[in-house]
């Protein structure tokens, strides 16, 4: 549903993206992860038309942003970075000024997005009375009212209450399992995106440096938290026998080593090992230790 090719970016001499490809498949809810500077908003200005790549294109819907701006984004919807409303004015009011300017004001199709954001009650009152997540909802509200095929969204949830997290993140799945909407979404939030998201695509300064499931992620070595005395002469030989050191007292083993005979293998050397057992790695650990791989 969107693809990515070959982005390249540069600001005022410094290099924002590299060579950044991925692609987000229909139907799914794809979370583009990256510290601040590490490119993702530029890669969403550039999916959305509001940047120029120096080299590359994107793609929606197999129709390209550069050569056919309008055409391309035709099926798109999007909240990017802080939404603009007019505070003076009621959120109906803001929404069919803001569609005017693209695809037109259909009353009834407003009404329908109006009711499934819940807003129903407070579309009529000015939007300078709304709270902070009343405003993203009817931000949402006007990406949804194109009726878009995919949905890209900047930190949508910055500053919410977790009570109004969550009603974000059920909203964003039911509008993929009821719809078979694609979402591409970027969030700091790693617990809320290992929630939501069949895939994922990490960047690190400007670089990608992972695209895949959760579980592709999951799939690389299996990771151990160990108690070993003395800790540097045990680093010393794991490492020599293939294993990373992670941090300490938290390693990881190729699938092809046995931690049983790697337990007997240490207490055979003088190690005492207090505790060695497997842990499931949160999207956070896995995050961590790919940008820290790639120099982050």
């Amino acid at each position: 549903m969107l693809e990515v090719s070959g982005l390249s970016k540069s600001f005022g001499g410094k290099q924002a993206l590299h060579d950044v490809s991925f692609r987000v498949e229909r139907g799914e809810i794809h979370g583009l992860l990256g510290h601040n500077g590490a490119g993702k908003s530029t890669t969403l200005g550039i999916i959305l038309g509001m940047v120029e790549p120096d080299r590359g294109d994107a793609r929606i819907g197999g129709i390209s942003v550069q050569d056919n701006h309008a055409g391309a984004l035709s099926q798109a919807g999007a909240i990017f970075e802080s939404p603009a409303f007019y505070d003076y004015l009621s959120g109906w009011e803001n929404l069919r000024i803001l569609a005017n300017y693209s695809i037109g004001f259909d009353p009834e199709r407003a009404r329908r997005v109006v009711e499934e954001v819940g807003l129903t009650e407070r579309i009529k009152s000015k939007v300078g009375s709304y709270s902070h997540g009343m405003r993203q909802r009817l931000a949402l509200a006007q990406a949804l009212l194109p009726e878009p095929h995919v949905l890209l969204l900047d930190e949508p949830t910055d500053g919410l209450d977790p009570e109004g997290i969550k009603w974000f993140r059920d909203f964003i799945l039911e509008l993929r399992n009821v719809r078979g909407m694609t979402v591409l979404f970027n969030s700091h939030l790693l617990a809320e995106v290992e929630q939501m998201c069949d895939r994922v695509t990490i960047l690190n300064q400007g670089r990608l440096v992972h695209e895949g499931s959760l579980q592709d992620l999951r799939d690389e070595d299996p990771v151990y938290e160990v108690t070993l005395d003395p800790w540097q002469g045990a680093c010393e030989f794991l490492e020599l026998n293939g294993a990373r050191i992670l941090a300490p007292g938290r390693i990881s083993l190729p699938p092809e080593l046995d931690p049983a005979i790697i337990v007997a293998a240490l207490v055979g050397t003088g190690v005492r090992v207090s505790s060695f057992a497997p842990v499931r790695r949160s999207l956070e650990d896995l995050y961590l230790e790919i940008t820290s791989r790639h120099g982050s």
